[in-house]
């Protein structure tokens, strides 16, 4: 949805598909007025050059069309990343409700009867708009707080690409437990979002070069409940929040910021923090090297015995290290040989906190 230039009103470009020229002039006609910008197509090549040209807010799709038809086409727009949200109106004749169920089920978000009354029509239109502008809303809501997430991992300039190797390890984690589709998608997110709090914490404390002292931990600490704050408020975050605020717990209850305990922990939060504790381990820092696989694999087997993490996943993930340790790794990191080098200091700063690696190894 673009502004009128005269007005300043907005203005929703609406396309409208149907072989039948009588058609669509009416429903131009019946759409004509500032607050629309109406683009027709005759046939479904046509409406597939038209959403390559331009944006729109709305389609209205006629079901019936020689060749490609409007279920197929609906299908085919749905298939397309860019446009899988664009509200498309299927433009029937038929009171078949299998026919309608078919639509519905190709992707499209309403229908209208031929013939139809005018006002139903508008209104029809107007509320796929509204509907698109929610989407919109939200859309740009998630952007930004990927993007003040990347602000984040950019003021440390030594953890790389951190962010992007937990969203794609913790998936394949999640894969390799059976997790389901959604599950998989707030794990990549929390890869990218799970220290989006640290925006909260002074970069006195974020970027000290020494270690920190107790007061300066209080402060750290805090950037899981500062995080998930600043992510509840979006339905679309309801299983990212539980990774950002408990992937610092620890399943005997000694870690934070609730200190719960068990399968008190969410299970995402679970799972995450192991990926975010072997990337620690498995990458160079400026104070350290990376640990070889054997240690770092040494290291889960100490944490799960001293009843640090949750044993079924520890076995899950040291399988995966034994096995397929490149799977961990985003596809233009997977030449490299994990794990090499040498650990020459306990604090892993930025990742983890000061008593989430074993001592003394």
């Amino acid at each position: 949805m673009n502004k009128g230039a005269a007005n300043g009103k907005q203005v929703c470009r609406i396309l409208i598909v149907d072989d039948e020229g009588s058609h669509r002039a009416l429903e131009k006609e019946i759409l004509a007025g500032s607050e629309y910008q109406v683009t027709e197509a005759q046939d479904a090549l046509e409406a597939m050059a038209r959403l390559e040209e331009q944006e729109f807010d709305v389609i209205l799709l006629d079901k019936r069309m020689p060749g490609m038809d409007g279920d197929e086409l609906c299908r085919r727009i749905r298939n397309d990343l860019g446009l899988k949200l664009l509200p498309i109106i299927m433009v029937t004749a038929t009171n078949d409700h299998l026919e309608l169920a078919r639509s519905l089920r190709a992707g499209a978000n309403d229908f209208i009867r031929k013939p139809y009354n005018p006002l139903e029509l508008v209104a029809r239109v107007n509320a796929a708009v509204n509907q698109k502008r929610l989407v919109d809303q939200l859309d740009s809501a998630e952007s930004l707080l990927f993007a003040l997430a990347r602000m984040v991992e950019a003021k440390d300039t030594h953890t790389g690409d951190h962010c992007t190797r937990l969203a794609h390890a913790s998936v394949v984690f999640g894969e390799a437990l059976g997790l389901s589709a959604e599950e998989l998608l707030a794990l990549e997110r929390g890869g990218v979002l799970h220290d989006i709090g640290k925006l909260g914490v002074p970069d006195a404390i974020l970027l000290k070069p020494g270690k920190l002292n107790e007061e300066e931990w209080v402060v750290m600490r805090q950037h899981t409940v500062i995080g998930a704050h600043l992510c509840r408020g979006l339905k679309s975050m309801r299983l990212t929040v539980p990774i950002i605020r408990s992937h610092h717990e620890r399943f005997d209850g000694s870690g934070y910021p609730d200190g719960l305990k068990g399968e008190e922990i969410p299970l995402l939060a679970r799972v995450f923090q192991l990926v975010d504790i072997y990337d620690a381990l498995a990458h160079d820092r400026p104070y350290k090297e990376r640990w070889p696989m054997e240690r770092i694999i040494s290291v889960f087997e100490e944490e799960r015995d001293r009843g640090w993490r949750d044993p079924e996943l520890v076995d899950v993930f040291l399988d995966i290290l034994r096995t397929r340790p490149q799977d961990l790794l985003p596809s233009e990191h997977a030449g490299r040989d994990l794990g090499e080098g040498i650990f020459e200091d306990i604090r892993l700063t930025g990742v983890l906190d000061k008593d989430q690696v074993v001592q003394g190894q």
